[in-house]
């Protein structure tokens, strides 16, 4: 597995779950500059329904994730409106989570991303690594409700902001040195049995 490659496929891969989350980080940071809580919503709304616009217009096509994210930017946006309540907003990450956590328990969804060369080495290193993706997506979900349910939306945002880089990085960073390690063991192995066996 060289360095590059894999880390550019998985950036690749949170590609999608960013876009999903920006209208929920343009919310944040504009309701910690202003703390006026309608114009928060209604420029995170606004981001979200531009992030369609703009598929539209470079005529690429919106894929089902994308479309379910709009009508929650705007469903829990209209809410957040209508009650004054920024925990509609707040918990939509926690949906999104749960959503790319299903995905993610379909076995093998990693490797796709694995360079050629981890795929023919440690595709069922990947399979398990998935798993605790979904894992960690399932208890993302979780504990942001729970934050959202106990703390103010300042400490939310600070701390759901820290924890979605930290958890995530510190993940694909087990997972890269686990499968580079196990990797470089099997074949290491490989290459003492085929040299026995000449």
């Amino acid at each position: 597995m060289t360095s590059g490659r894999p880390v550019k496929n998985l950036f690749a891969a949170a590609k999608l779950l960013l876009l999903d989350m920006a209208s929920t980080f343009l919310f944040l940071v504009i309701f910690l500059l202003t703390k006026n809580l309608p114009l928060s919503v209604v420029l995170g709304m606004a981001l979200g329904v531009a992030q369609i616009g703009w598929q539209f217009t470079r005529k690429n096509s919106i894929d089902t994730m994308q479309w379910m994210s709009l009508f929650l930017v705007l469903g829990f946006g209209t809410a957040t409106l209508l009650t004054d309540d920024a925990r509609f907003v707040m918990v939509k990450p926690s949906l999104i989570y749960v959503i790319v956590g299903v995905v993610m328990l379909k076995p093998g969804w990693m490797n796709r991303y694995l360079p050629p060369a981890a795929k023919a080495v440690v595709p069922d290193v990947a399979v398990i690594f998935g798993f605790v993706w979904a894992a960690l997506m399932f208890f993302s979900a979780a504990l942001n409700v729970v934050v959202v349910m106990n703390f103010s939306v300042v400490a939310w945002s600070a701390f759901m902001s820290v924890y979605a880089i930290v958890s995530k990085a510190a993940l694909f960073l087990i997972g890269y040195a686990t499968m580079r390690y196990i990797g470089a063991r099997r074949r290491a192995r490989w290459a003492v049995s085929s040299a026995q066996a000449q």
